[in-house]
């Protein structure tokens, strides 16, 4: 027998917290987009690659020059990367 499921819609408070905790994100990005994600950061040199480690909801964790130390990171967190492109 095959059951109708009701679809129920998330709101965007549970939706940006599927995930958390347990979930992360690593993004490259440049020195120069630095402050969008740590504003109190210092300054650095233009166009230097960078790696962020994000939680699921979007909050900042770590910055790193290496892909490898994010990646790093998040496995010494119990935390399951995905990366964003």
């Amino acid at each position: 027998m095959i059951r109708d499921i009701e679809r129920q819609a998330m709101n965007p408070g549970e939706f940006k917290a599927l995930g958390a905790g347990e979930i992360a994100y690593v993004k490259p990005m440049t020195s120069d987009d630095l402050s969008t994600l740590f504003p109190e950061a210092p300054k650095m040199a233009s166009g230097l690659q960078l790696w962020v480690l994000l939680n699921a909801d979007g909050t900042p964790i770590m910055l790193s020059d290496s892909k490898d130390v994010a990646l790093a990171n998040a496995a010494e967190h119990d935390l399951d990367t995905v990366a964003l492109h």
